[in-house]
């Protein structure tokens, strides 16, 4: 029932987040059509990948798991870096929008009912569920008074997003670090992390953790714009 409960919940936070960011970005129809078709060619990996069973091979020198974290990350930095247009796009996306998104990170409480279940172990589950439930429960009221008042906000939405990638970014080294039969596993014993790298957890890990490193992205790049000390003085 668990599994029935995430597959339905998970695959819903992934349609909403693909559909609110490519619909708000200021982007042509061919534009927006290319960015579906891609992002669609990459979720269809990413569950082929997990149906034949590589997220939990451990004897590759890079876990194709990590490569799914880690790849999208790095794609859209460069091609934010090397097109102007591409980067002004991203940072059109309204702050409400980026933080507001990071309110389905709630279902990281499935992490603590996995570990109940005895599907999870060692520090990661709990350090990655109650990690997310935080800054699930705290987007939605910090998106109302981004909304409200944004410039009044600054510290707080910094703070807010150095936790949630810092929080993102701990997951993923107890995740490995508790990847049985992995040379890297310190905790978790004989189940660790191994129900992340199978449907519908491993969407987790391979499509939702790296939207969420972008968005995470995207805001500290949007405050570094608008940052007080680049506003010229008048003369």
């Amino acid at each position: 029932m668990l599994d029935l409960i995430g597959t339905m919940l998970l695959t819903a936070a992934i349609a909403l987040n693909l559909n609110a960011t490519i619909a708000t970005m200021p982007l042509s129809s061919a534009q927006k059509l290319t960015a579906v078709a891609i992002a669609g060619l990459w979720i269809g990996l990413a569950i082929a990948l997990a149906n034949t069973g590589i997220y939990a091979a451990t004897e590759t020198p890079v876990p194709a798991l990590g490569v799914m974290v880690g790849l999208p990350v790095l794609i859209i930095c460069v091609v934010a870096l090397v097109s102007r247009s591409a980067r002004d796009a991203l940072l059109a996306l309204p702050l409400t929008l980026l933080v507001g998104l990071n309110a389905m990170r709630s279902f990281g409480a499935f992490f603590l009912l996995l570990a109940f279940q005895n599907r999870l172990s060692g520090p990661f589950p709990h350090s990655a569920g109650w990690g997310d439930v935080i800054v699930g429960l705290t987007a939605i009221p910090l998106a109302v008074a981004l909304a409200r008042n944004s410039k009044d906000n600054r510290a707080v939405l910094f703070a807010w997003n150095l936790f949630g990638m810092f929080d993102l970014i701990v997951a993923v080294s107890l995740g490995v670090m508790s990847a049985p039969g992995s040379p890297l596993q310190v905790y978790g014993g004989s189940i660790g992390s191994t129900a992340v790298t199978m449907l519908p957890w491993s969407n987790i890990p391979a499509l939702l953790v790296p939207f969420y490193l972008i968005t995470h992205g995207i805001i500290f790049a949007k405050l570094a714009r608008t940052s007080p000390s680049r506003v010229p003085a008048p003369a």
